[in-house]
């Protein structure tokens, strides 16, 4: 992508990564693919935040984009690390191979990492909320800590002349951005599109940071920016507001008020479970209900975290294995009690040869790991379902769509 203008003397520098046989942080898949982004801030001192490079393997994307503002590395004055995971980070390394002559501004847990990752002990101006740096002309960079929003480092920027919001990871999203990153460019497609990478990045790298996340809400509301330009996805510089109250829906997710939907997550070793499960499923789409049908152990996690989080059911179907819960069942369920998706209305059903089990691991797990899921109905039935047991698991299906 070219370098675009945001406002008045703020450039913003982004880079779409398209393999969608990445794994974002190594584990998640991006199947839209993400952009990286990093802004330019000139005043009569030049300053950059974040950065592009690191993460994607290609470094040298974000000195094309300098020069084709007509800067030199050499010219940048002060970086800015909102936040020190290497995709924000990754290319102060080879920045520095170029030039050491430019000023860090961080948080104190910035500048230890600073250190423990690349080796950097000079010229760190450590601040802290309400911070200023003057960079000239008018353009003046305010420092506000949001420890917790992923990385106990993190902090957001503010340029105060024309309020724009520089929040990192912070009201991100996954997805690439095909034309304008801004949103009075968009069409509803467009927001839609983003809707669900949005939900899909948060399930995956900030659930289990809420409550930080719910904070930096209240934070950002109080700095009441005009623009929000972050890390990753689009740049809100019309309606800052909709990614705001965006974030407040999908952070509710995670503690029970979700969309009324059902993820069905199931798996089937000898397809006896999977009779039950074709039942319920085709029950579902004559009840008209939105249903996200994921099949263990095929569907990957990142996709599991994004479907449960958001819907107000889940039906775990699985069959018992070795007197204990299928395996992948349990292991996602672990996933899921990680990135802390609590307080969900639940139905398991699953099949067994001669001995239940699976059933009673669910509760262990649920029990353990504090999940507090309500598992309103459960039904364990030996071999394949009969008539009887669908009609229990059609009871307890409408219990839980009653109950949603």
């Amino acid at each position: 992508m070219k370098p675009i203008k945001v406002t008045d003397d703020i450039y913003m520098l982004s880079i779409n990564v398209e393999d969608s046989a990445l794994l974002f942080e190594e584990m998640w898949e991006i199947p839209k693919g993400v952009t990286l982004n990093s802004f330019i801030v000139k005043g009569e001192k030049t300053a950059i935040i974040d950065g592009v490079c690191g993460w994607d393997g290609i470094p040298e994307n974000l000195f094309k984009l300098l020069d084709e503002l007509q800067i030199k590395p050499e010219d940048i004055d002060y970086l800015i690390i909102n936040h020190m995971e290497p995709d924000h980070s990754g290319w102060i390394e080879d920045f520095r191979k170029i030039t050491d002559q430019f000023e860090i501004y961080c948080t104190a847990k910035a500048g230890d990492l600073l250190k423990a990752f690349f080796g950097q002990t000079e010229r760190i101006h450590t601040v802290k909320t309400g911070d200023q740096l003057d960079l000239g002309n008018g353009r003046v960079l305010q420092f506000t800590a949001v420890p917790g929003v992923h990385w106990p480092d993190t902090m957001m920027t503010l340029e105060t002349s024309t309020q724009t919001l520089f929040p990192c990871d912070m009201f991100g999203s996954f997805g690439q951005i095909k034309g304008s990153p801004f949103d009075d460019d968009m069409t509803e497609a467009d927001f839609a599109y983003f809707y669900d990478e949005e939900i899909r990045y948060f399930a995956n790298v900030l659930a289990t940071f809420s409550k930080p996340v719910q904070k930096a809400i209240a934070v950002t509301k109080e700095l009441n920016p005009k623009i929000i330009a972050p890390g990753h996805g689009p740049v809100y510089r019309t309606n800052p507001h909709r990614i705001i109250e965006r974030y407040e829906e999908i952070v509710n997710y995670r503690e029970g008020a979700p969309l009324k939907e059902v993820t069905l997550l199931w798996g089937s070793m000898y397809g006896m479970t999977g009779k039950a499960v074709q039942f319920v499923s085709e029950l579902l789409e004559k009840e008209g209900i939105v249903c996200h049908n994921l099949k263990l152990p095929y569907v990957s996690v990142g996709e599991i975290l994004s479907k449960v989080i958001r819907s107000a059911g889940v039906i775990l179907a699985a069959p018992t294995y070795e007197n204990k819960l299928f395996p992948a069942m349990a292991a996602a369920l672990d996933e899921i009690s990680r990135k802390r998706i609590t307080a969900k209305k639940a139905v398991y059903f699953g099949s067994y040869g001669w001995s239940g089990g699976g059933l009673k691991e669910i509760n262990e797990i649920n029990e353990r790991t504090k999940l507090d899921w309500q598992i309103i109905a459960a039904h364990e039935f030996n071999g394949s379902p009969t008539g009887p047991d669908l009609e229990k698991l059609e009871a307890a299906v409408r219990q839980l769509l009653t109950e949603m």
